[in-house]
């Protein structure tokens, strides 16, 4: 199980043709405008795709739309997380890391482009040989804490840092090698307590992403906290679901949430 809470840890189509252009004021348009709003609406009822292919609508017909490079970024992020074929997965983190550099580009100093940075390079970092994983790891908390000085209540922000430390806080030993050799040495600031104190924040900031209760959870289990994950367990699931993705994570709690209780 711990194997698992670690990997967990660091883990509709649109028929219509695009409608021409029309430049306003400021490079943006009221096609867009509309898209951008269409595209929300989707997300807000849990329908990433339909609303990734809209934000890349928007992309196409402006190049430099802060907003949609963040958005589409990050569901592409989300999305490849989804898969078990690893070409897949490829795809979509090559694409998160794509628009996430285009954002970060345009205005780096903004929360939501580097959070997208941030969480585009701990995807494809997943992906790579040690590394080039260690290299993408470390380069995830600068960006996570440039979202946080922007941006103090950023609850993804949070979350993605508090990977980081629960990460670099229980690298295996080939990667602990690996780190002391090309990055000279494990992060000593990395542990499993300020893990916990970066998503304990996630959660007081997003208390209805029962994602974050359930990473969250993980890191107690590891710490040998069981009064504090039980209690993460048992919020996680009073929570109101609504997809899939989130009904699996409370199965996963309720199976975790017995063996604490057994111990």
């Amino acid at each position: 199980m711990k194997r698992f809470c670690t990997a967990f840890l660091v883990g509709f189509i649109i028929c219509s043709a695009p409608p021409a252009p029309v430049w306003a004021a400021g490079g943006a348009t009221s096609g867009n405008n509309e898209l951008m709003q269409r595209a929300e609406q989707l997300l807000s009822k849990y329908k990433d795709s339909e609303a990734l292919l809209l934000f890349e609508q928007v992309i196409s017909q402006t190049p430099d739309n802060l907003q949609a490079l963040c958005k589409a970024s990050v569901l592409h992020s989300r999305i490849g997380d989804r898969y078990a074929d690893e070409t897949r997965k490829l795809e979509h983190f090559s694409k998160a890391k794509e628009y996430a550099m285009r954002a970060y580009e345009l205005n780096p100093g903004d929360a939501e482009s580097n959070y997208a940075m941030a969480m585009a390079l701990a995807m494809k970092a997943m992906m790579a040989g040690p590394r080039e994983r260690l290299e993408g790891i470390n380069q995830v908390k600068s960006f996570a804490d440039a979202a946080l000085v922007s941006n103090g209540e950023h609850a993804g922000a949070w979350h993605v840092l508090g990977r980081w430390y629960f990460k670099m806080a229980n690298l295996n030993f080939a990667e602990k090698a690996a780190s002391k050799v090309f990055f000279g040495g494990v992060c000593g600031e990395a542990s499993n307590e300020k893990a916990a104190e970066a998503i304990a924040k996630a959660v007081a900031y997003a208390p209805n992403n029962i994602r974050y209760y359930y990473d969250l959870a993980c890191v107690y289990k590891e710490m040998k906290n069981a009064a504090a994950c039980i209690s993460t367990l048992q919020r996680a699931l009073t929570l109101t679901l609504e997809t899939n993705e989130e009904l699996e994570l409370s199965r996963r709690c309720s199976i975790m949430l017995q063996e604490q209780q057994r111990m």
